[in-house]
């Protein structure tokens, strides 16, 4: 008889119970035995857990959820009443009742999905709520109670596009530049592919907003661009790079890029970045079983060479140890923002001035258009039958004398020649 797997609440309220017990993604992947990005594709719907993930998962939210309710208990109870008297002194001696917690206000956080970057010198952990003191002072006038409107805290206003743009920039490009570089095995080419990447998203802003995973597709974008094969024409492209200074470095990035193109892009985001095989699949554009096939190939190709990464776990971190060691900066969000909009102004330019010249020409051509049609004319045909023309020869005596007779029998004036009768 086969067990019926644990039920989990809805994606929203999974998210909802992490962030009621002031818990971070990276803390619940520690607890799960798992990534960040794994517990965000869990909490976003995308992956669900199965097996023995799904039962400690199933645990822990229903652990969350009891804590929950206990918790909004709490805040329900009616505070207690406390009574202050301005005309008589106050007895130490008798005992006042604690004041009541202050309910803890959830700060909201702009709804950016925070993706595993362990490739990356410094990482960066998402936002967390600050919990209000447990010991709040009870607020009390001489006059009666505060009104409501002053003690509860101002509404907070919603990010603006470009500050989320910048936010998820300030996130996401660091470690972006780190791994294109693993890619392409050059610095201007990662710092360039990253900022076309951004620039792009803030082009379609609206589109990537409310994706699902915006920094997978920022993400998916550089990789492209990364990869594209069209770099080997340009000039600057021609002359390889310096190598990393450390031997290791240089072995493990010279076997990185003798790896074909989704060989490499497969085991980076696997081993270096940290997504599950259906994510990685998903991202490369293949099939789950086909890119379990590149990323054997692709460990067996770096073991072969390299036999001390041959264990995952060294692999991912060599990765991580080659990409920290190179310092690659990625440019501010202002200037991104800029070039993209600049970008756009000017293409935007192109397509009117072309438009212009076709809506010109089209005009010109009906102008001096003809208004009626002219048949062709037609070829010329042979006509059977007629002798061809001779040239001239040379004069019989016969003709000499007819010649002169004609020529002197020609008079000058108005009258015509009239054969006469002999």
């Amino acid at each position: 008889m086969t067990q019926s797997p644990a039920p989990l609440p809805p994606p929203k309220q999974r998210r909802h119970l992490r962030e009621a017990a002031s818990l971070t993604q990276a803390q619940v992947a520690e607890r799960m035995g798992v990534t960040g990005e794994t517990v965000h594709a869990w909490e976003s719907g995308r992956t669900t857990p199965r097996g023995r993930r799904r039962e400690a998962y199933a645990k822990l939210l229903a652990s969350l959820t009891k804590a929950d309710m206990v918790t909004n208990t709490q805040e329900a109870a009616p505070p207690p009443q406390v009574t202050v008297c301005l005309n008589k002194k106050p007895n130490p001696r008798r005992a006042v009742s604690a004041p009541t917690p202050a309910p803890i206000t959830p700060t909201p956080i702009t709804p950016a999905p925070i993706t595993s970057a362990p490739i990356t010198s410094t990482t960066r952990t998402p936002a967390t709520r600050t919990p209000a003191s447990t010991s709040a002072p009870v607020a009390v006038a001489a006059h009666g109670p505060v009104p409501a409107s002053e003690t509860e805290p101002a509404p907070l206003t919603p990010l603006t596009p470009a500050q989320a743009f910048d936010a998820l920039y300030a996130f996401c490009a660091p470690a972006l530049v780190r791994q294109t570089y693993l890619l392409s095995g050059r610095r201007e080419l990662a710092r360039e592919s990253v900022e076309q990447a951004f620039q792009l998203a803030w082009q379609r802003w609206p589109e990537v907003a409310v994706d699902r995973d915006p920094a997978g597709w920022v993400r998916a974008t550089a990789y492209e661009y990364a990869l594209s094969p069209w770099h080997r024409f340009r000039p600057r492209y021609r002359h390889p790079e310096p190598p990393p200074a450390d031997a290791s470095d240089r072995a493990l990035l010279d076997v990185l890029l003798t790896l074909p193109a989704p060989y490499r892009r497969t085991l980076l985001l696997y081993d270096g970045v940290g997504l599950d095989l259906p994510e990685t699949a998903a991202e490369t554009e293949a099939s789950t079983p086909a890119a379990a096939n590149r990323l054997l190939n692709a460990r067996e190709a770096v073991a072969a060479r390299l036999p001390e990464l041959a264990n995952p776990t060294a692999l991912h971190r060599r990765l991580a140890e080659l990409a920290s060691a190179e310092r690659l900066r990625a440019a501010e969000p202002t200037t991104v923002r800029a070039g993209s909009e600049r970008r756009a102004r000017f293409w935007t330019r192109a397509a009117v001035a072309f438009t212009v010249a076709i809506i010109g020409a089209t005009a010109l051509t009906v102008r001096t258009a003809p208004t009626r049609y002219e048949p062709p004319v037609p070829p010329g045909e042979t006509v059977q039958g007629i002798p061809p023309r001779s040239a001239p020869g040379t004069l019989s005596d016969a003709e000499l004398k007819l010649r002169a007779k004609l020529r002197s029998g020609i008079l000058h004036g108005p009258q015509r020649l009239i054969p006469l009768a002999e």
